[in-house]
């Protein structure tokens, strides 16, 4: 199950875009409203959204400055929340979320929407910042 979040443009410079972005805790500002929970511990972070289990995630992997890819540290759920980051200027980025997972049909077709919601709002967020 592939969700590509909408391509937002962000008044940070690429680096200091990447920068945000590798500093987990400031995924506490991109969270939705319901956000119940979020605790940072070393490289990766856990956050629970009201009436969601919690659910931590784990840099995997960066590529400087433009890509940042977080997994999810269960095995039990297996998808990544994959960030692009292209320079459009000195001061300005394009940045482009996608979740990517691998779920059965059944549990797909019941995070699909939440999902859809929540890469959204981290987009929505990352255009206001």
């Amino acid at each position: 199950m592939n969700i590509e979040g909408n391509n937002v443009v962000v008044n940070k410079s690429q680096k200091e875009m990447f920068e945000f972005l590798t500093d987990l805790k400031n995924f506490e500002q991109l969270m939705p409203e319901s956000i119940q929970k979020f605790e940072v511990d070393g490289d990766s972070f856990i956050f629970q959204l009201k009436g969601m289990p919690e659910i931590r995630l784990v840099i995997k992997d960066t590529t400087e400055y433009s890509n940042i890819t977080l997994g999810a540290a269960s095995s039990k759920l297996d998808f990544e929340l994959v960030t692009d980051i292209e320079e459009i200027d000195a001061d300005t980025c394009e940045v482009k979320l996608d979740f990517n997972g691998k779920f059965n049909m059944m549990m797909a077709m019941m995070v699909k929407k939440p999902l859809t919601s929540f890469i959204g709002t981290l987009s929505d967020n990352l255009e206001k910042l």
